[in-house]
């Protein structure tokens, strides 16, 4: 396996976008896996997980969704401000969810009858608008994600979904965690979720530490919710 990455230039509302295909070049057609950023965007943590997903067997696509050079870091004080563009525009975000997964089905290496997406944080929240938009994906995975419905009605969701959740999460609390739970259940969706005790916000995310916001690393939650992804997609796909 010679796990390989490549800059994608593509087009799609309000564009350009650019995202990162992690491949294995030699394999055949596999399936292909859309990776959704946090709030800063894509970055090299982005690239590296998505080089663990592809090690699994999947073609994966790290997804832009805020436009070429709009990326941010911790440092910056309005780092949420690309974010704060699409969670006031919820259509556009879900347009550009589904711009991004219809690139990753154009992929010489993706099998685009077979496609998933995964997404962390705010990128939680774009794997569900893209399960909410009716998208012919196979599965879902939001890490830490973000649970508000859109303000519109949504399509039926036809995607199996699987939400790793911190359960001290600040931003996703009880209430907001079982109201997701109430309404993947009216939508009549195949639906899963994995609640870590102790656990808060950003979990996956190595460079976060502060706990006294709910915002923190756990080896733990990381651990068990990549074993729950890989699980996940095997029943998807095996």
């Amino acid at each position: 396996m010679a796990i390989i990455r490549r800059v994608t230039l593509h087009d799609g509302p309000d564009g350009p976008f650019e995202s990162l295909a992690v491949v294995d070049a030699a394999a055949g057609p596999l399936p292909g896996v859309l990776l959704f950023p946090n709030v800063l965007g894509a970055k090299e943590a982005d690239f590296a997980y998505a080089e663990k997903v592809a090690a699994l067997g999947y073609a994966v696509l790290v997804a832009d969704v805020f436009g070429q050079g709009k990326r941010t870091t911790r440092a910056d004080p309005d780092a949420g401000r690309y974010m704060a563009e699409l969670n006031a525009d919820r259509a556009l975000l879900r347009d550009r969810a589904n711009g991004a997964h219809a690139v990753l089905k154009g992929l010489a290496e993706v099998d685009a009858d077979r496609t998933a997406a995964i997404g962390f944080c705010f990128g939680g929240k774009c794997v569900l608008d893209l399960a909410r938009s009716g998208a012919d994906i196979s599965g879902g995975v939001s890490f830490h994600g973000v649970y508000d419905p859109t303000p519109f009605p949504n399509a039926p969701i036809t995607a199996k979904l699987l939400v790793c959740h911190g359960w001290d999460d600040p931003i996703a609390p009880p209430e907001a965690t079982v109201g997701l739970a109430r309404e993947l259940t009216d939508a009549g969706c195949d639906w899963q979720i994995h609640a870590y005790g102790g656990t808060g916000h950003a979990f996956t995310d190595e460079g976060v530490n502060m706990p006294e916001k709910g915002l923190a690393y756990s080896p733990s939650a990381d651990r068990r919710s990549f074993r729950a992804m890989t699980d996940f997609l095997g029943d998807l796909f095996g």
